[in-house]
C-alpha cells in the first residue's frame, strides 16, 4: 500500500524551507511506526522555468521510502 499526499494553497515560505522538510523526513518515520534505514537526503533544484523550483527530499525506510517535492511558486507539495 502506497499513500499519496498532493497538497494545493500552501505556505510558499514553508515549502521552501529546506530545514522544515529535512526534520520532517528525519523525524516521520518513526512517529508512524517505520524504521529509518538512512538519514534523510534534501536537495533545493531549479528548473526551466522560474516556478519550476523547490525542494525534493527523501529518507528510505526497512519498509518502503518516505518523499517530499515542493513547489512553492505553485504553492503544491506532493508527499
Amino acid at each position: 500500500m502506497h499513500l499519496v499526499v498532493d497538497g494545493y494553497g500552501a505556505d510558499p515560505e514553508k515549502l521552501k524551507d529546506e530545514d522544515l522538510v529535512l526534520r520532517f523526513l528525519d523525524e516521520y518515520p518513526s512517529s508512524i511506526g517505520m524504521t529509518k534505514i538512512i538519514s534523510p537526503q534534501v536537495y533545493t533544484y531549479h528548473g526551466k522555468t522560474p516556478e519550476d523550483w523547490g525542494i525534493s527530499g527523501f529518507v528510505l525506510i526497512a519498509e518502503s521510502h518516505v518523499s517530499v517535492h515542493t513547489f512553492p511558486a505553485r504553492r503544491h507539495v506532493n508527499i
